[in-house]
């Protein structure tokens, strides 16, 4: 991500008319530590870097090798560690390991090799880390809700901040983790490793955000019956309990963090939908599995109809899997297709067929969610058809063919071929996690659909080679990674930025735009549909400044003075931007210092405090 990182370090250095802005990271950092306090708090320390005129203003001398070292230099050093340790697994808990010694090294050591070690931080290997949380467990970060003491919750949430000090929350139940299932108290994992994301990505500061597991249980018998299990040892409570224990949660978090953002993740089939349609309409909140997925496949969509010179208002989209992901695909989709054609959701959903195990979903079939019976198909005009993938394809034509089933390989040769006999480039995204989920792979999806087919799939893959130049010349395919990671961290920091009481559908789809105008198909057409996380940072500015000016068109922008010229916006965003790089500290007398220079945000405070 050298591009982003130079540029705005530039711009540091040059200073910026915003630089009087709360969340500057312009200039010198206030701090009031000092000795082993200072070098045990991971947002100041600096360990081998401080310089000569900080050990000795913030009495350092004789805790620290008398070398100075540069970042780089660190750097350097930290990824010749991790290189060593023999497994992903391992990588990942030095890395866990580090993050809690020096945050500024942990994420530049990211920055610097984000293209391999984003597997190690994030899915898959977290989710190795997660099944394993109760026996890797050192040391315990973020906080975690009881459901049978609710009567706390306020009390413990307290205990990270005043008002101003929260910008980000990340909450889970554990319940769908990763698609690992049900991973009780583990699941903080996933709300720590997500505002990772958020800070490299997205540019939250680090120490303005808030990890969140509520513990109702777990229905994983592996973990009940294992003895060092730490979270609750009883079976996942559900029901009214559960309703209120995620209200007592929410109103609790509002109350004292009334500017923070809610992220709600890994929430299961039942509850994510369900929650996020009930909190949207009243405060800032998301849901990545519901809208972030939706978001990202709708932008590789439009860069796919870019190519295929379509409009968006003509497409036939057929959904193979219809849970939270695939569902909240549909939406997003047909709110689009909706917006384009200025047409109802209604009649845009038309244009939508979702099949699940049993097929194609109609007003036959059994058990239906709300979200999923406007999309069922009327049985009668089925009643004499093939209803499964295969003979849908054949019915209906598609597009656009998206797998969210995790049933590897389901998009056969014969479902290929059926789809490019009727569309010259089909799009077709395999999103499915992990890799060995895939319905299928790009290589064979190109081979069957002679190189036409443009691809994205839900993990990374190598690109393809094949006789699909002019007069059969071999040529190179790179292949999009649908990741949510290229538009969750743009939405969120844009949100966060402009003080948004809400998050509208409008907003959302300013952010699909955002993604798709960075598109490198847009240019090449042998190239990615969707920019990678190489460029992550700069793709985030894009969907932030795209995301505000939506926010202002309905009215939900809160913040002040916030620029409306797209340049003034971007260098706006930028500068509010944390970025992983050694900041000059200055001393400030404990009795002058704001809570952010004695270190006490993200750190326990007095639960006295609160009423």
């Amino acid at each position: 991500m050298s591009h982003s990182k130079n540029s705005q370090d530039e711009q540091h250095e040059e200073g910026s008319k915003f630089s009087h802005l709360p969340l500057s990271t312009s200039g010198p950092l206030e701090c009031a530590l000092k000795g082993t306090v200072l070098l045990n708090h991971p947002y100041f320390n600096k360990g081998s870097a401080f310089t000569k005129e900080e050990r000795r203003e913030f009495a350092l001398h004789g805790l620290l090798p008398q070398h100075i070292q540069t970042l780089e230099q660190q750097v350097q050093r930290a990824y010749e560690q991790y290189c060593s340790q023999p497994n992903d697994l391992a990588k990942n808990t030095f890395m866990t390991s580090m993050k809690e010694q020096n945050e500024v090294l942990f994420y530049r050591l990211l920055d610097d090799h984000i293209e391999e070690m984003f597997s190690v931080v994030y899915t898959p290997t977290e989710g190795e880390a997660i099944q394993n949380y109760s026996r890797l467990f050192r040391k315990p970060e973020g906080v975690f809700l009881n459901i049978n003491d609710m009567d706390h919750v306020k009390r413990d949430l307290a205990q990270w901040g005043k008002a101003e000090d929260i910008d980000y929350i990340v909450v889970t139940d554990g319940e769908e983790i990763l698609g690992i299932g049900d991973q009780g108290c583990g699941g903080i994992l996933i709300s720590i490793a997500k505002l990772v994301l958020m800070t490299i990505c997205g540019g939250i500061h680090p120490n303005r955000v808030l990890p969140v597991v509520l513990d109702c249980g777990t229905d994983n018998e592996k973990l009940l019956k294992d003895d060092l299990y730490l979270g609750l040892r009883q079976k996942r409570t559900r029901g009214e309990k559960y309703d209120e224990f995620v209200e007592t949660f929410v109103n609790a978090a509002r109350e004292l963090y009334p500017k923070a953002y809610i992220h709600f993740e890994d929430f299961g089939l039942d509850n994510a939908r369900r929650l996020l349609e009930r909190y949207r309409p009243k405060i800032p909140c998301f849901n990545d599995d519901v809208q972030g997925t939706g978001c990202v496949t709708l932008a590789a969509i439009m860069a796919g109809i870019h190519i295929s010179k379509q409009k968006l208002s003509d497409i036939r989209l057929v959904v193979f899997g219809a849970g939270t992901a695939g569902v909240g695909i549909a939406d997003h989709v047909r709110d689009a297709i909706a917006a384009d054609a200025d047409i109802s959701p209604k009649e845009a959903g038309k244009q939508i067929w979702l099949i699940d195990k049993p097929g194609l979903l109609t007003t036959e079939s059994d058990s239906l969610s709300e979200a999923q019976k406007k999309y069922a198909k009327s049985h009668d005009d089925w009643a004499d058809k093939k209803t499964d993938l295969l003979g849908v394809i054949k019915e209906v034509k598609p597009h656009v063919l998206i797998g969210t089933s995790t049933k590897p390989k389901a998009f056969t040769e014969d479902v290929v071929r059926e789809m490019a006999k009727h569309v010259e480039r089909p799009i077709i995204l395999p999103l499915s996690n992990p890799t060995k989920l895939h319905e299928a792979v790009p290589e064979d999806l190109l081979k069957w659909t002679d190189g036409k087919a443009l691809v994205a799939t839900g993990s990374p893959f190598d690109p393809v080679k094949g006789p699909w130049g002019k007069d059969g010349k071999e040529i190179e395919i790179e292949v999009a990674e649908c990741n949510n990671s290229v538009v969750f961290p743009g939405i969120g920091l844009g949100s966060v930025l402009s003080r948004a009481n809400r998050v509208t559908d409008k907003m959302l789809m300013a952010a699909s735009k955002g993604v798709a105008e960075m598109g490198p198909a847009l240019k090449d057409d042998k190239a990615p549909l969707l920019p990678g996380v190489d460029i992550v940072r700069d793709v985030s500015v894009r969907v932030a400044r795209r995301v505000i000016l939506a926010a202002m068109e309905e009215g939900v922008v809160e913040e002040k003075d916030v620029p409306t010229k797209e340049e003034d916006l971007d260098e706006w965003i930028r500068e509010q931007m944390w970025d992983p790089k050694y900041r000059p500290l200055k001393y400030v007398e404990g009795e002058k210092a704001s809570r952010g220079a004695k270190g006490d945000l993200r750190v326990l405070g007095n639960p006295n405090d609160v009423d």
